[in-house]
């Protein structure tokens, strides 16, 4: 089986037991990220060229299992049972009403535990609740009330890519210095994004391919901390290995 880490789209092969050990949840071992692998499990990859798994919606109704393989005897239970269910019962024995009260502990256990339930969901959910456009808000409002900050949003369609172009690196041999200019047209700041650049022939067959994390062309820890904001523009240079002559094209991705 298959699953994708949605930060940095690192594509994982998994088996059952690593899903039932975290109980769907797993880190990525490439940017650290936490998620939910069932969220885009999958037997098999699908052919071409990938770039995201498709993500299995949730529904509030449970699928129900139609397709039994066996049904293992329950033989020590049958045995324990067998002599309460024919014992006969002594006449001077009376029912005896159930304390009220007795339930009190089992009530707050749960209440206790509800929220903690809760928590986990929402830690397991984080990545999409702070995604999505209803939900972010109201956390950003507890998050002010406790006193902590949310990480920056990540809105890659709001990126733009004004200019580009590549040239011969002028002091090391045999490497390119790639150049660019993003835009942030988001109406919000937002974190620096992955960049990925491919390099094609002229047939559009890939060459060479490489992901660039924000501080391999930001640099600035303060500068990646703050994000860029909304409007504003950024300069990106990337220094690679020269791939050959057959690289005539290249195509920017952000992540």
């Amino acid at each position: 089986m298959f699953t994708q880490c949605p930060e940095c789209l690192t594509i994982y092969t998994l088996v059952p037991e690593e899903l039932a050990r975290g109980r769907g949840s797993v880190r990525c071992a490439h940017c650290g990220a936490v998620f939910d692998a069932l969220r885009s499990l999958t037997e098999s990859l699908p052919a071409g060229r990938i770039q995201r798994l498709d993500q299995h919606g949730m529904s509030e109704e449970l699928p129900q299992l139609s397709m039994p393989v066996m049904r293992p005897s329950r033989e020590d239970e049958a045995d324990a049972v067998l002599p309460a269910a024919t014992a006969r019962m002594p006449g001077f024995t009376r029912s005896v009403a159930p304390a009220r009260g007795r339930d009190s502990p089992w009530r707050v256990a749960t209440a206790l535990l509800l929220p903690l339930l809760l928590a986990q969901v929402a830690w397991a959910e984080r990545h999409e609740l702070l995604r999505n456009p209803l939900t972010r808000p109201w956390i950003a409002r507890a998050c002010a009330t406790l006193g902590c900050s949310l990480p920056l949003q990540r809105d890659s369609e709001g990126l733009v890519l004004l200019s580009r172009d590549v040239r011969p690196h002028p002091s090391v041999p045999n490497a390119l210095i790639i150049s660019a200019t993003m835009r942030n047209d988001a109406d919000h700041a937002q974190a620096f994004p992955l960049v990925e650049i491919t390099l094609t022939d002229l047939d559009e067959h890939r060459i060479a391919m490489r992901r660039f994390h924000p501080r391999e062309y930001v640099g600035d820890a303060r500068t990646i901390g703050t994000g860029l904001a909304s409007g504003a523009s950024t300069a990106l240079v990337f220094e690679v290995a020269d791939p050959g002559k057959n690289a005539v094209a290249y195509e920017f991705k952000f992540l």
